[in-house]
């Protein structure tokens, strides 16, 4: 599908009544897991990818090429827009992002996150010039091929400002995000605050605000237009894996080896598309 036209299928489940619920596979099967279940777009986890190559997120541990071959992998098995969760944009000037962009284009996914963050612990979030910049290079790079968004780490880097963060967001919006993003808000009233700000733009939403977990329904009914859920189906299947391997060391071979039956995953895994 050229990207113009997969651009528009996107944005379509961001703007309908709704929106969308976007969770993040992290390989072949969590993939084939999600389209199988009926979720219309998927997204990558650059937390869970990093996980399962057994690097750090946000480090820059994890390399454009490697993101974009497991973002490739997933649109090819399971045909479903992906959306690519990059970090930072993979580089250090407004000229990297958009060659992450575009070659992003070029791998066929869907949408691509631009983050404010640096990869730098000692100073995690971007000056506001230097973000504006980057999501202002990623949208001239997209043209209209892809959806961007603008997301700023704010609140999970311990910069709990709002007013930062949305003047941060609307600021994106305004160069031409998509779609804009502030994980974990600390409650409802920040999230409708944001929402409100930066209307009409899309506002994603991993999980919920911090201080409490809403259902789909509330989340909508606050205006939000995407939820993501980030690393945490791969976090929850890790958990299950945790009490597993407890079990096991304590010999409790039964409860160590429930689950899905390994015909169930032939099963899915033959009805990959690629």
């Amino acid at each position: 599908m050229p990207g113009s036209e997969l651009y528009e299928k996107f944005m379509a489940l961001h703007t309908r009544d709704g929106g969308l619920v976007m969770p993040n596979a992290w390989d072949g099967l969590s993939a084939l897991m999600l389209a199988d279940t009926g979720f219309e777009a998927i997204a990558t986890s650059s937390a869970a990818i990093a996980a399962t190559l057994g690097r750090l997120d946000g480090r820059h541990e994890v390399t454009r090429e490697e993101h974009l071959e497991r973002a490739r992998l997933l649109s090819s098995l399971t045909g479903l827009p992906v959306n690519g969760d990059f970090e930072d944009g993979y580089g250090d000037t407004p000229e990297d992002v958009a060659a992450t962009v575009e070659a992003a284009v070029d791998s066929g996914l869907a949408g691509i996150g631009v983050e404010d963050t640096s990869g730098d612990p000692e100073k995690p979030i971007r000056d506001f010039d230097e973000a504006v910049s980057r999501v202002r290079s990623a949208v001239a790079a997209a043209k209209g091929r892809i959806v961007v968004t603008g997301r700023t780490d704010n609140f999970i880097q311990g910069r709990p400002d709002l007013d930062d963060t949305i003047l941060r967001l609307t600021a994106f919006a305004e160069v031409g995000a998509d779609v804009v993003y502030a994980p974990f808000p600390p409650d409802l009233d920040a999230l409708v605050a944001i929402v409100t700000a930066v209307a009409p733009t899309p506002v994603n939403v991993l999980v919920s605000p911090s201080d409490n977990v809403l259902t789909v329904a509330e989340l909508q009914q606050a205006g939000v237009k995407r939820i993501s859920l980030g690393p945490m189906l791969y976090t929850h299947a890790m958990g299950a894996v945790d009490e597993a391997a407890k079990a096991l060391l304590a010999g409790d071979l039964a409860s160590a080896t429930t689950g899905m039956s390994f015909a169930r995953v032939n099963e899915l895994l033959a009805r990959g598309v690629s």
